[in-house]
């Protein structure tokens, strides 16, 4: 499957970078380029690309602004953050606005392109040090053991399958391991985000902590 990349960064030379680094793999096409959030909105309304790389100083808006109009007109693309910020405002900011995944540019290549190819399988990928502030955020002031019974209305399987969404697994891998079609999974996640009012694995992800589903 061919991923479609739309690049978004308001300096040129890094924009060429990373043309360079992503031609070499097989399975990316850089559809369009911005180097603003205006017009990276306007690339994603034409070309309907299924990752778009965002960075957040944008000279006309923030990438969080942009990403949150993507979201809202395209939720089926996802948006990884590709950014010099790693302070817990920024990171917190993007999730919330619903990027897929957040790398800082001083990560290793192969990182970043992991995260689009997790990314556009409809997963989140967040930096591994990043992941520790998710994962403090949400042990502040929380009990990581609390019994079954507080899982809000989850049936058994329900909870079952919301372990091992939040441990990262796909949809094919939870059928596997508890016997059931990768169909019926997909069901119970659906049952899962509308019984828990969540839209992404990210929410469910922080729901498994404080809930003591699963531990960090």
């Amino acid at each position: 499957m061919t991923i479609r990349l739309i690049l978004v960064d308001d300096h040129e030379v890094v924009r060429s970078g990373l043309r360079m680094l992503l031609a070499g793999e097989g399975d990316f096409e850089i559809i369009a380029e911005a180097g603003s959030g205006e017009d990276a909105i306007k690339a994603v309304d034409e070309h309907q690309p299924d990752v778009v790389l965002m960075d957040i100083g944008l000279p006309d808006m923030s990438g969080i602004d942009a990403t949150k109009a993507i979201m809202a007109q395209r939720p089926d693309s996802a948006v990884v953050a590709l950014t010099i910020h790693e302070d817990e405002e920024y990171f917190f900011r993007m999730l919330e606005a619903g990027a897929s995944g957040y790398v800082p540019k001083r990560a290793a290549p192969e990182e970043l392109i992991t995260a689009i190819r997790v990314a556009a399988g409809g997963e989140v990928y967040l930096y591994p040090s990043l992941a520790k502030l998710l994962v403090k955020d949400f042990l502040v002031g929380e009990s990581q053991v609390q019994s079954q019974s507080e899982i809000d209305g989850l049936t058994d399987r329900e909870q079952e399958v919301l372990a091992h969404l939040a441990d990262g697994a796909s949809n094919a891998e939870i059928g596997e391991t508890l016997t059931i079609s990768p169909k019926t999974v997909a069901r119970h996640r659906e049952n899962i985000m509308r019984k828990l009012n969540m839209h992404s694995r990210t929410e469910l992800v922080k729901y498994a902590i404080r809930k003591g589903i699963i531990q960090p």
